[in-house]
């Protein structure tokens, strides 16, 4: 356990160091003393603060920036290893021989109060403070804090009014009800609410840093927060960083927990069905940043290139870049030059001597297919391979054997994925004309069926019921009908049987004037999300909305439109019912479902939830 404690201890002090290593020097600060009192934040195990005693370095931290951009990008997923878990069962008596399910069950619970601080902190300190004084025009635009702040409410909200609860009241009655895993189960929709949270992060750290260089009195308010003893000397972006990376720590402790679970526990199926729903939440949302680091740094590229029209292309995928000598046969000397390499082309480049708008210069592009690569032994010339394409032939020198093996692996793997797609395609086209039938993937709307696909390194994907009969060899499955339903899996006829409200309605588009029209469900067994179908008889939702934290706003009536919004942060849904009783109707029910209410009023119970629709 001490053990444990001194690695936090010592990422913390590591991360500190750092952190005061990379700030950029500033003037110092005037004398100004802290005007404001320390909110207080809620009645919490206060074991779960890291904290560090610096009081020597006190008024250095008014001139804190923060952790800079690259460390807490390197920094998101490392935290959440198995070095950063509390010792199991602290809330325990000495000597307690409590069940290793309850023990983590009760990490679970902990860490949650300890992350509701942090939430409180983020929403109800640092953006309630910062916004109240960017509303007088002293400091940033409100937009700004809004946008680094992004839906942290609404993520605060759930948090603490429904989840925590919800957690604490289960674990209260473990005795009688030994089950964590239909409450998890709840926490799955409303993960959504992170991925706006998760994308907007790089962004806000960015202007965080850039509005701290703009706007002496927006640092200096940050810095008086951060002065705090709440906040454990750690700077707003630490903070910041914690719902990044809940979901992960939530799969952590589920993973362990299934892990220890008795074979024979009632609990295990509903855990099971909960971790699953997490990891994939977990693996679509580190997917979806990896993607759009991705972009971002691809981007940066072709900035360096000059954005030439023929080379920007989203899909490409930079492997490998760096200096390279090019010798010349006709007067045996060298020269260098810069190679990007990408999944599917070479770029040869020149530096630019003058580098305006473009830091290189494309002298020739070179298509990886039917692209070959070799070593040279060439005694004048040490570390040569050749690289020859359709276009031409590059006899190249790196600077040592390590380089040039460096840059034979990583042409001969972009070429071998070349000709594997290439190759996978033509088999495809082949099924078009003989009884194989052609690949093609389809959405999990129109298929549940899942086959390796050579193509995108056998991973699995969702094919129809043919394909899938000839890859993988099998029948239909006989077990689909026992299968676990996923959140959208729910069949409107059944649904709408069991609902609070359920009816016709448009949703409109940006510009209020056009829109779709569906088959909207609240149901009695899920009443924090709204269901949309196309259809009363689709088997599918088309869609869902997890409703807490939203506003439900009125507009204003016409004769023949009866509107009202749904709206949280950026987010707006805006809605045309047929009647204005059933405007009224659907904003009660919404309201109540946005607030945390999940048992139906005393009247909504005989009534007819669907009777407007018939």
């Amino acid at each position: 356990m001490e053990g444990k404690a001194d690695i936090q201890q010592s990422v913390v002090k590591l991360v500190a160091a750092f952190e005061e290593h990379c700030r950029d020097s500033i003037s110092a600060q005037r004398d100004k003393q802290a005007g404001s009192q320390s909110q207080q934040l809620p009645t919490f195990p206060a074991s779960q603060s890291c904290s560090l005693t610096r009081e020597e370095n006190e008024k250095d931290q008014q001139g804190r920036r923060g952790l800079s951009f690259k460390c807490l990008r390197s920094l998101r997923y490392k935290i959440c290893e198995d070095n950063w878990r509390r010792p199991q069962g602290l809330g325990l008596e000495p000597g307690s021989q409590e069940p290793e399910e309850k023990k983590i069950a009760l990490e679970l619970l902990e860490t949650e109060q300890a992350y509701v601080n942090r939430l409180h902190l983020l929403d109800q300190v640092f953006y309630t403070e910062l916004m109240k004084e960017a509303k007088t025009g002293k400091t940033v635009p409100e937009e700004v804090v809004k946008m680094i702040f992004s839906n942290i409410s609404s993520i605060y909200q759930f948090h603490a009014e429904f989840f925590l609860p919800e957690l604490q009241k289960r674990m209260e009655d473990w005795n009688r009800n030994p089950r964590i895993g239909d409450v998890i189960q709840k926490l799955a929709p409303f993960l959504k609410m992170y991925g706006e949270y998760v994308k907007n992060f790089d962004k806000a750290v960015e202007l965080i840093t850039a509005w701290s260089e703009k706007s002496p009195p927006f640092q200096e308010l940050i810095a008086d927060i951060q002065k705090r003893k709440v906040c454990a000397n750690l700077t707003l972006q630490h903070h910041m960083l914690e719902p990044v990376q809940r979901i992960p720590r939530y799969e952590l402790l589920l993973k362990d927990y299934v892990r220890k679970l008795p074979p024979q526990s009632p609990d295990r199926g509903d855990a099971e069905k909960a971790l699953e729903m997490i990891f994939m939440v977990a693996k679509h949302s580190n997917a979806a940043i990896a993607e759009m680091e991705r972009l971002q740094n691809l981007w940066v590229v072709y900035q360096r290139l000059g954005l030439e029209n023929d080379i920007v292309d989203p899909s490409n995928e930079l492997i490998k870049e760096g200096p390279i000598q090019k010798i010349s046969t006709r007067n045996n000397s060298t020269s260098e030059k810069y190679l990007f390499l990408f999944n599917n082309m070479l770029l040869y480049c020149v530096p630019k001597v003058i580098q305006v708008g473009a830091e290189f210069q494309v002298h020739l592009r070179m298509d990886v297919e039917g692209m070959k690569v070799r070593e040279l032994k060439d005694t004048e010339f040490p570390h040569t391979f050749l690289v020859s394409g359709k276009q031409r032939t590059l006899e190249l020198q790196a600077r040592s054997a390590e380089e040039m093996n460096d840059w034979i692996k990583a042409f001969q793997d972009a070429i071998d994925r070349k000709e594997k797609r290439s190759e996978t395609f033509k088999a495809a086209v082949h099924g078009l004309d003989t009884d194989t039938p052609a690949l093609k993937v389809v959405c999990a709307r129109c298929s549940d069926y899942k086959a390796e696909l050579q193509y995108d390194g056998n991973r699995p994907n969702r094919v129809c019921q043919e394909c899938f009969i000839f890859l993988t060899g099998h029948t239909v499955l006989e077990d689909r009908e026992g299968k676990y339903k996923g959140i959208l899996e729910k069949g409107a006829a059944e649904v709408s049987s069991r609902s609070l409200l359920c009816s016709s309605l448009q949703l409109l588009d940006k510009n209020g004037k056009g829109g779709t029209r569906g088959w909207f469900v609240i149901p009695q067994d899920d009443p924090l999300v709204l269901y949309i179908y196309a259809a009363p008889q689709d088997v599918r939702a088309h869609t869902s909305i997890p409703l807490l934290g939203y506003q439900v706003r009125d507009m204003a009536q016409s004769e023949s439109r009866h509107l009202f919004q749904l709206a949280q942060s950026r987010q707006v849904f805006t809605f045309m019912a047929d009647t204005e009783e059933l405007k009224q109707r659907w904003m009660k029910a919404m309201a109540r479902s946005a607030a945390g209410i999940t048992h139906p009023e005393e009247e909504e119970e005989d009534a007819g939830p669907c009777d407007e629709a018939e």
